[in-house]
């Protein structure tokens, strides 16, 4: 070994101690385990409860340490109230990733080894903290993935009152595009009322329904069972009762977004149709209000998607450094491993995470649209498939999403054929270079040439 790799080797194994006020907590269902830096206290590791008083007793004790940073790893959503009050507190809190430091070798696995070694690691700058935005946006992030929550259990009883109606061989659900209407509710009410005459349910239909009177009323023409009715009324009743929740939710999340900074010199909003499932309150002039640009222009995105991603990500783009770092961050750019300068594998790493979960709603949308995403969508799904292609795409509406929060730039649509003609461009392009370096010299055919106009 050569002198200079023997001082490369000899630094490489001395590590500076960069958060010399660091503890570390194993974050556990009942107890706690904390360890502080050596000398602080007579016993360096100690145990609290997950009771509230327990977690503040913890806060003392730290403060009397001398502890300023702290890592905390935890499975589920136990590190909550302690990462909430340890904030109050003052110390700068850090989530760890329990896959980051699962595979690294040189300790035993038990919780009182796991604070020890996090705290160690933690004192060396070789832990990073996983994303939470400011308490702001994690207020909205918890009415917003409530509200979903309400969306699923009540369409589990749009299902159910389906199901009750076809086993009694109404079948309502085939001329009407949605049982949850203002034509299917007026219907199922009045059946619940005791109505059973096919005709005159039929005359309860909208002036909006595709479906003639006649044609409803022979749907309606059932086998009424009482035990489906009694199903069908409880069924009923929930879903009204998950709405009412909805609609007491919205006003409260209204309110969350009006504590919100404005920003200033947006664009007026040119009027589009309402998404299902929206709020009463107009989402999408506030989310344009709060983040200066609208969302909805870039093609996928629904004023739900957008809040959903707003959500789960704040409005502030400089906790990335990059829109690289953004989607790798959600799970979307290709995770690759190599080795001996061969790739082994590129497949995404497995991320939980709303947010990406809307992009690839957002991307799937955009599969039949007649825009530049759609071409690019379905470009790539004739290459690789429908799952890497709603990835690729995804990416793309990530990085579009990136850009536009971070830089304040409204999204202008080129349309496919900006897109085809670009991507003949490129494909061109190539095929002069590759030309070229065999020694030979690509040119335009007769009829190419003629149907620009040109003389042969």
């Amino acid at each position: 070994m050569s002198k200079q790799s023997q001082k490369i080797s000899h630094a490489s194994s001395r590590l500076d101690i960069i958060n010399p006020d660091a503890a570390g907590i194993d974050i556990g269902a009942k107890i706690h385990y904390v360890c502080v830096p050596e000398g602080r206290d007579n016993l360096r590791i100690q145990s609290f409860g997950c009771f509230t008083e327990d977690i503040h007793a913890m806060a003392t004790w730290l403060k009397k340490c001398g502890v300023k940073s702290i890592a905390m790893e935890s499975t589920g959503v136990y590190w909550i109230p302690v990462f909430q009050i340890l904030a109050q507190e003052g110390f700068e809190v850090n989530l760890i990733n329990a896959q980051h430091v699962k595979g690294v070798p040189g300790r035993k696995k038990t919780d009182v080894e796991d604070c020890s070694w996090l705290q160690k690691l933690h004192s060396y700058g070789l832990l990073q903290a996983s994303f939470r935005p400011n308490d702001q946006i994690c207020v909205l992030r918890s009415y917003i993935r409530h509200r979903s929550r309400l969306i699923e259990n009540a369409s589990t009883h749009i299902l159910r009152m389906q199901k009750a109606l076809t086993e009694m061989n109404v079948q309502l659900h085939n001329v009407i595009s949605n049982i949850t209407g203002v034509t299917g509710m007026a219907i199922i009410k009045a059946i619940l009322d005791g109505e059973q005459d096919p005709a005159k349910l039929a005359t309860l239909r909208n002036d909006k329904i595709k479906s003639s009177e006649a044609v409803i009323a022979k749907s309606l023409n059932g086998n009424y069972r009482e035990e489906q009715l009694f199903i069908l009324k409880q069924e009923f009743e929930s879903y009204h009762f998950y709405q009412r929740q909805l609609e007491a939710l919205d006003k409260v999340i209204e309110g969350c977004y009006l504590a919100f900074d404005k920003k200033e010199n947006k664009k007026p909003l040119v009027k589009k149709r309402k998404s299902s499932n929206a709020p009463q309150f107009n989402l999408r002039e506030i989310l344009h209000d709060i983040t200066g640009v609208d969302f909805t222009d870039i093609p996928g995105l629904s004023e739900l998607t957008v809040q959903t991603i707003i959500a789960e990500t704040g409005t502030d783009m400089s906790k990335w450094p990059t829109e690289k770092h953004f989607t790798s961050w959600l799970g979307l750019s290709p995770s690759n491993r190599i080795s001996g300068g061969k790739v082994l594998s590129s497949r995404t790493k497995k991320v939980k995470n709303s947010a990406a979960n809307a992009f690839r709603m957002a991307a799937s949308a955009t599969g039949k649209t007649q825009t530049a995403i759609g071409a690019f969508m379905r470009r790539i799904k004739s290459k690789i498939g429908a799952p890497k292609a709603i990835t690729a795409t995804a990416r793309k509406i990530a990085c579009l999403f990136y850009r536009l929060l971070k830089y304040g730039k409204d999204y202008v649509e080129k349309g496919m054929e900006y897109y085809e003609k670009k991507y003949q461009e490129g494909v061109l392009a190539k095929l002069k270079k590759a030309a070229k370096n065999l020694g030979y010299e690509l040119i335009e055919s007769p009829d190419k040439q003629m149907a620009k106009g040109g003389v042969f």
